[in-house]
């Protein structure tokens, strides 16, 4: 009788009642192959592989890292909660070590969800990683998270939540914001000014086979762990850069995600993008489970895969090798930055332009950092959009020290509510919420 290497627990929701369309891959047949693929090839009698079912997230957790415009109702539908909330139940299994490593197979999704959210980009709503991280922290006491997004889209939802976090890398891995939605993720995209180096962007060539995202893994994604040392890895396993996926331009296979897998060893892996239902999602989650179980997946093959058709070019390689020289360059250099910045002026500030794709929306936002040499800074957030609500959203780190605490809280009672519908307030170090109304 096989027996899992790793104890490793499962949480499939498919959510039934949420679809971008009856015909689109984004619904609930997505997950319905996989979940009958591990059933038929019997991985959960194998000793060591069990399945937990999902409970909600509460408001509570989802105010942890989310401003929801106009609020949480307008935002989140149950399968959000039950969602995120699978996420959350398999990292409270992993951390009460009722398995060592954990996959959560649910829908829907959460990376491109940013800290403030009017409405569903790129089919996400709300971060259910960011939601799961930010529970752990507080129920469990964990300080440095390491994400590491293999989704075949940026994850710019992740990056946004965590550009000001020196206590949390996020390395993505994904394929050339110049080809592909949401059209970022570049190497000079690395951190806000008190934490550079902490977002790693590692932007592959279209048509990336097995060789290219393996070499990524082996020679800067792990010594890049290895320096940050964190206390668990988070793998937002994004399946979409398949060689059959109908959006993306990419060769990787059911093979490459197994041994992704094994080489990375995450403790938690949070389901993402992968829109080849029948051909790819129950071929790459099945080599993912038995990789994360520590069981032998050689196997686990799709019925048309072919290594030569999908072999990568020498330029592609070649290119590959370029970005290792620059991103493991601005890794060393993280912390040059921080000290320059220091002492020069009190604050930076940041404007941009967001486009929510799936429901059309579009959002401005200006931003201002308190520049602190004690912590990570008070985080101030003008965001309006054209749906007609302007809010003014502040975040006080968990690490706050007092005087970026004490600036938060002026932020938030002198805020002139004729100017703001709503004025938020998120101190992370009390775990408290506040809201202003107009």
């Amino acid at each position: 009788m096989l027996k899992a290497q790793f104890k490793t627990g499962l949480v499939f929701f498919p959510a039934f009642d949420w679809a971008i369309s009856p015909t689109h891959p984004e619904r609930e047949e997505r997950l319905l192959y996989t979940q009958d693929q591990v059933f038929e090839e019997g991985l959960f009698d194998i000793e060591g592989i069990m399945e937990f079912k999902p409970d909600l997230v509460t408001i509570q957790d989802v105010q942890r890292v989310h401003f929801c415009v106009p609020d949480l109702w307008n935002v989140m539908t149950e399968s959000h909660f039950i969602s995120a909330g699978g996420a959350k139940t398999i990292g409270m299994a992993v951390m009460d070590k009722k398995v060592e490593r954990g996959f959560a197979l649910v829908r829907p999704p959460g990376h491109h969800a940013m800290r403030v959210v009017h409405g569903s980009r790129g089919f996400c709503n709300v971060n259910i990683e960011a939601i799961m991280i930010e529970y752990l922290r507080q129920a469990y006491g964990i300080d440095r998270v390491a994400i590491v997004d293999t989704d075949c889209h940026h994850g710019d939802g992740t990056q946004d939540i965590y550009w000001h976090d020196p206590d949390t890398l996020f390395i993505s891995i994904h394929q050339d914001g110049r080809t592909l939605y949401p059209g970022s993720g570049f190497s000079s995209e690395n951190g806000g000014p008190l934490s550079r180096g902490t977002t790693v962007n590692i932007p592959l060539p279209p048509y990336t086979s097995e060789e290219g995202f393996l070499w990524v893994i082996k020679h800067i994604v792990k010594p890049i762990l290895k320096d940050f040392k964190p206390d668990i890895v988070v793998n937002s396993a994004g399946q979409d850069n398949h060689y059959t996926d109908p959006i993306t331009h990419m060769n990787f296979s059911a093979q490459g995600y197994a041994q992704l897998t094994s080489i990375l060893k995450p403790d938690i892996a949070v389901l993402e993008g992968g829109y080849s239902i029948e051909g790819a999602l129950p071929y790459v989650n099945l080599g993912i489970v038995l990789a994360l179980a520590g069981i032998d997946f050689n196997k686990v093959q799709e019925p048309d895969y072919d290594p030569d058709k999908i072999r990568q070019k020498p330029e592609v390689t070649n290119y590959i090798h370029k970005l290792e020289e620059i991103t493991l360059k601005n890794w060393r250099n993280r912390f040059k930055v921080r000290d320059e910045v220091l002492g020069k002026k009190e604050f930076e500030e940041r404007s941009r332009n967001i486009f929510y794709d799936t429901d059309n929306i579009f959002e401005k936002q200006n931003e201002a950092l308190r520049l602190c040499a004690e912590c990570s800074g008070a985080l101030k957030i003008d965001s309006s959009s054209d749906r007609g609500y302007r809010v003014c959203a502040i975040h006080i780190p968990r690490k706050s020290c007092n005087r970026c605490k004490e600036t938060g809280y002026r932020w938030f009672e002198t805020a002139d509510l004729s100017r703001f519908d709503m004025v938020f307030l998120q101190d992370r170090s009390e775990d408290k919420y506040l809201q202003h109304n107009k």
